[in-house]
């Protein structure tokens, strides 16, 4: 561990459920009697906007249900005391990072608490309905502000930034992932080609767990403090 400096931090679904944050696709893949990926593309928004706003709305007003766990206060931890190069790369569309307190944090597939304007491009802060009138701060028009979220069919943001500090990690670590969605399930690999260490912590085997040099199975509550602990222990 003394040799690692540079660190990359992958987190899924499987961080937040224990803070009794539902998955993503949730049981049987469905909401109002639709399939998930049937709501949450750009096809879906221009064909019924009110069922997609109203879907990221209802999972906007779950975030005020629940609270960080141990998980991600041991990553808010690790990004406090860490001396070396950390990015924590997050799947995840909640807030419970940043309400640990985490800094160096990159939402892959977008935020719930961020709209985007389809009129002018402009981000911003919101925790609110999208629906019924709702107006871009930015270029005033109506009716145009989206989920800032990654859609099915969407390229995630920051790839290029990710690929480069993939290529100079020591080690990266992967948590609470299934290792079925793209291009993240493929962080491993480059990361292993371009010479880190890898490792996963995870409830059960990945889709992918073999592309890791090391994997432990547990919940992420137990299994991060402790894995952040020996990190701090090293430097």
């Amino acid at each position: 561990m003394s040799d690692i400096h540079n660190i990359v931090v992958l987190t899924g679904a499987g961080v937040s459920a224990e803070s009794g944050l539902g998955t993503f696709r949730g049981p049987g893949g469905l909401w109002e009697g639709q399939r998930i990926e049937d709501i949450c593309t750009p096809e879906a928004l221009a064909r019924n906007r009110d069922l997609v706003l109203d879907f990221y709305d209802q999972r906007r007003a779950a975030l005020s249900t629940v609270k960080p766990n141990a998980a991600h206060e041991a990553l808010a931890r690790l990004d406090r005391e860490c001396r070396g190069e950390l990015l924590i790369v997050t799947q995840n569309v909640d807030d419970l990072h940043e309400r640990a307190g985490t800094k160096r944090l990159l939402h892959m597939h977008g935020e719930l608490m961020s709209a985007l304007c389809e009129q002018c491009g402009a981000r911003a802060g919101y925790g609110g309905s999208m629906r019924d009138g709702t107006e871009c701060g930015a270029c005033g028009t109506k009716d145009v502000l989206r989920p800032d979220i990654v859609f099915f069919g969407e390229m995630p943001y920051q790839m290029e930034l990710i690929d480069q500090v993939l290529s100079r990690a020591d080690l990266f670590l992967s948590i609470g992932t299934s290792g079925a969605v793209y291009p993240a399930a493929g962080f491993v690999r480059s990361a292993r080609h371009h010479g880190a260490h890898t490792l996963e912590l995870n409830l059960d085997p990945s889709e992918g767990s073999y592309f890791f040099h090391e994997s432990r199975m547990g919940p992420a509550s137990a299994l991060v403090p402790a894995w952040v602990d020996e990190v701090l222990a090293a430097q």
